[in-house]
């Protein structure tokens, strides 16, 4: 890989309850009568121990920044575009994508260890345990390592003081990027989101076009429409209501602070504005990552 630099870090609005959101997201794989269920509950995590679970406390090497690659963090609220943004680096510094709410998805549907455990937690409403997450998560940086793997994006993680803490006690983290976006763009496009019923695919029906007023500048975002063939199986998910997503970002907002407050100490912090939509925002944050020189490699990541 090209040799880059790090950017000065900047203050930054970073990380929410991740057993909140990690639940939110599988609820989206269970029946709407079982999300409505589970909803409804309110049930904190059980606490454990802030020293990392035995399987985290030897499962990577430190290594000299100069002999690996990257090891990065994205953070921001949900429907921000971590996935999306988080994704393209990959692609582009030739790094492993980690998210770990898709970890807990993949062992939701598999018939591994802790999927009982999983489904159990999910039909009742209860919040994913720091240690299931952290569990899940050594066992993929353990499974990379054997494959020769070199560097990590994670993606929304962590989301807690606690995760944050057990996370730089086993590993180096060099950069905690965290996206940000207007709240009124973000809540419509948040309900612009559509799936395709069919064939799983994601597509987004909001025109976001938002007139510069007060000092404040102007933000267009295309629609991300589907293929002739999805047009008529487009659903909504059912926790992509109003009320639902002012709530998950109140509940973010919240519990932003100490994870925010814990990589501002360190001098990792990265803030980043979103200006727009993958056309606008892509150029500017490789140049603000001080990665805009990988012109050549841009087109890979698309």
């Amino acid at each position: 890989m090209a040799a880059f630099r790090l950017p000065r870090a900047k203050d930054l609005s970073v990380a929410s309850s991740f057993s909140w959101i990690t639940n939110a997201c599988l609820r989206r794989s269970l029946s709407s009568t079982a999300v409505s269920e589970a909803a409804a509950a309110e049930v904190h995590p059980a606490p454990f121990s802030s020293s990392p679970p035995p399987s985290m406390k030897s499962f990577l090497v430190r290594r000299d920044p100069k002999e690996r690659n990257v090891q990065w963090v994205f953070l921001g609220c949900p429907g921000v575009g971590k996935g999306t943004y988080s994704s393209r680096l990959c692609n582009l510094l030739g790094v492993p994508h980690i998210a770990t709410g898709d970890l807990v998805r993949e062992e939701l549907s598999s018939s591994g260890p802790l999927s009982k455990e999983l489904a159990e937690i999910v039909n009742q409403g209860k919040l994913v345990s720091d240690e299931i997450i952290l569990n899940l998560l050594s066992q993929r940086l353990e499974a990379g390592e054997a494959r020769g793997e070199s560097g990590f994006i994670l993606d929304g993680f962590p989301r807690t003081i606690r995760q944050a803490e057990i996370l730089e006690d086993v590993t180096d983290i060099d950069l905690v990027v965290n996206l940000k976006l207007r709240e009124d763009v973000l809540l419509e496009k948040c309900l612009g989101r559509r799936i395709c019923s069919q064939c799983g695919g994601n597509f987004n029906v909001a025109n976001i076009d938002v007139k510069g007023e007060n000092g404040k500048p102007g933000m267009y975002m295309a629609p991300l429409l589907p293929p002739p063939h999805c047009t008529s199986k487009l659903i909504t998910r059912s926790d992509d209501t109003e009320e639902v997503v002012k709530e998950r970002l109140r509940i973010y907002y919240e519990m932003s602070q100490p994870v925010e407050e814990f990589y501002r100490s360190r001098g990792k912090l990265l803030e980043f504005d979103l200006p727009g939509g993958i056309p606008e925002s892509w150029p500017k944050l490789l140049q603000a990552l001080n990665l805009d020189d990988h012109d050549d490699k841009q087109s890979a990541a698309a």
